[in-house]
């Protein structure tokens, strides 16, 4: 089952031409992803020793008169190390954006990867799809 999260669009998400940027997107994916670490693996994402390995965004939709986005997250298959994540942004019926991202995680000492943590990996296990 997806982990879904609402996000508020601000009045500052928007751009002179009266959509949220495209910038603004990623950082929805992050506060889904920081709540998903903080609700589903019980951890805050900053104590999380990940990094940002890949990102992907499609855009089909501009943003703009939503007060609120839901943004949905699915973990995919977990590498050794790695942890495939998949999004939509959506409100109501429309479907804003499609995204991917891998995060790693690092050794914070050697910035070496490092197997994923086995209590972690049970409960990311939990927002599989």
């Amino acid at each position: 089952m997806p982990y879904t999260t609402e996000i508020q669009v601000r009045f500052r998400d928007f751009d002179p031409m009266r959509h949220v940027n495209n910038a603004l997107y990623v950082t929805y994916l992050e506060q889904a992803r920081a709540a998903f670490y903080d609700e589903v693996v019980g951890v805050p994402l900053g104590e999380v020793d990940t990094v940002l390995a890949q990102l992907e965004v499609s855009y089909e939709e501009a943003i703009d008169e939503v007060d609120n986005v839901t943004v949905e997250l699915s973990v995919g298959e977990l590498g050794e190390s790695s942890i495939p994540m998949a999004y939509e942004i959506r409100a109501g019926e429309t479907r804003y954006a499609t995204a991917r991202t891998v995060q790693v995680y690092v050794d914070r000492e050697t910035g070496e990867s490092r197997r994923v943590p086995d209590g972690h990996r049970e409960r990311l296990r939990a927002g599989r799809d």
